[in-house]
């Protein structure tokens, strides 16, 4: 059966092409690799010949996407622990080394991220900002995630064997998980992290609908087109198919945004337990997940409430247009464009959260025991359109202070208060949750900093194997 790229795919029952297609897949891309301590190695090649041998030697230490699936059933039935995960991109830089012409064609993903056309387009900061590693040519990523430390240093360690002297090992970054008392993943401000995202396999939308509280009014479905592309240098494109990664590194000033958080509840004239909601008005969530749209305090269940709209809050008097969640994913609730045709831009996040703290993000430490700097986000997520992906997402809708479409006579959004760049115009909120009423406040002051990335193609198992 060849490779239908228009829907889902089942990959318990997937035969022929499909299956050939899941054996020569990296993981990580249609399914999240979940493991809790990562190294992301940036390299660069000096000699053609060695850097494919390099390559060539790494897909020796690395599974297939059916692999990976595999592990994961095998964990619901024994509770046996996975293995190790190696990860593998190119920048269009690393293809011209190899002196690979047949590279991928995506127009973002040639102009790569440090080029100063995609850097006014995201309205990032100027490239000399960006920590050292990130500032001048990265031919490839290697990422390694395992579920413990000793289990990474061991695979970490097996791919530096292999790395020979005209393969230079420009930077790292150290992911490390944190969850908050009910082992959900959150980010460094303290939110829950990583839910909404656009599901490729039938096995995960039938969990979504069926052990989750629904998919009514939410569909999380997606078809495979959205996050696969032909791998072009491989030997059948046919059946090997690769994606488009972002990588980002995002870094939290995680006292500078409770400093907001507190301000607008003063702002506001929140008192008591309601001056959590002044958070959620940022972020479109509370800490624990529960969307503001939907309640107006925390106390969601778990796994986190996802089967929500926006429809009845079409007013914004619930949630906020310009809160973080409600920007990047309107639900169909943007105005600009179809809800079929919103959905298209969504992409695969794959995120982790790097540095040390001595704080409880979700404790009650004061504002002036969070840290200012050294801990983040690293931003990841696969895109089979870079531009009508993440550069849309960034750029037409966080970035953005038009969007979303708002009744006539209502102030404008402006941008998004969490992963915004750009100038931050006054906002206004509705004090009272579902009430009437335009509170004016200044706007949180940026606490996420882009410290560097790069765009790369994650091929398939099969070009790496053939190098």
């Amino acid at each position: 059966m060849p490779v239908d790229l228009t829907k889902p795919l089942s990959w318990k029952s997937a035969q022929g092409d499909e299956a050939t297609m899941l054996a020569e897949l990296q993981p990580n891309i249609v399914k999240p690799h979940v493991r809790d301590h990562l190294s992301v190695l940036f390299v660069r090649f000096d000699d053609a010949g060695e850097a494919r041998g390099f390559l060539s030697a790494l897909a020796g230490l690395m599974k297939s996407a059916k692999a990976h699936l595999e592990e994961v059933e095998t964990f619901k039935v024994s509770h046996t622990g996975g293995t190790p995960y190696v990860g593998v991109g190119l920048s269009r830089t690393g293809y011209e080394a190899l002196g690979i012409t047949a590279a991928p064609a995506d127009p973002s993903f040639r102009l790569g991220m440090r080029d100063p056309l995609t850097r006014e387009k995201l309205a990032d900061p100027p490239r000399s900002s960006w920590d050292v590693a990130y500032r001048d040519r990265i031919d490839a990523v290697v990422l390694v995630g395992a579920d413990t430390d000793a289990a990474l240093t061991a695979e970490r360690n097996e791919v530096l064997r292999l790395v020979p002297d005209s393969v230079y090992v420009l930077g790292e970054e150290t992911g490390l998980s944190r969850v908050n008392e009910r082992g959900e993943g959150i980010e460094h401000f303290g939110y829950v992290d990583g839910r909404s995202q656009p599901l490729f396999l039938t096995e995960d939308i039938d969990a979504e609908k069926h052990t989750t509280d629904g998919v009514n009014e939410w569909d999380p479905s997606a078809p495979l087109g959205q996050v696969l592309v032909a791998d072009p240098a491989a030997p059948d494109p046919s059946v090997h198919f690769g994606s488009y990664f972002v990588f980002r590194k995002l870094e939290q000033n995680v006292r500078r945004f409770k400093q907001a958080e507190s301000d607008l509840a003063d702002a506001l004239g929140l008192t008591g337990d309601d001056r959590e909601r002044a958070g959620a008005m940022l972020v479109g969530r509370f800490e624990d997940g529960t969307p503001l749209t939907s309640n107006s305090g925390p106390g969601s269940h778990s796994p986190v409430g996802n089967d929500f709209s926006y429809d009845s809050d079409d007013l914004g008097q619930k949630c906020p247009f310009h809160a973080h969640i409600r920007k990047t994913n309107p639900r169909g609730s943007g105005g600009f464009e179809d809800p079929a045709d919103e959905r298209r831009h969504l992409m695969a996040r794959r995120g982790q959260t790097y540095g040390e703290r001595a704080d409880d993000p979700n404790g009650g430490e004061p504002i002036r025991a969070r840290p200012t700097g050294g801990v983040g986000l690293l931003f990841m997520a696969f895109n089979s359109d870079l531009g009508d992906q993440f550069e849309f997402t960034q750029q037409i809708w966080a970035n953005n202070t038009e969007f979303p479409r708002v009744p006539e006579g209502t102030k404008p959004p402006g941008l998004d208060l969490v992963i915004g760049q750009g100038p931050r115009p006054e906002t206004t909120y509705a004090p009272a949750w579902g009430r009437n009423g335009a509170t004016p406040a200044d706007p949180a002051a940026q606490a996420v900093t882009m410290k560097g990335g790069e765009y790369f193609f994650m091929p398939s198992l099969a070009f790496l194997r053939n190098l």
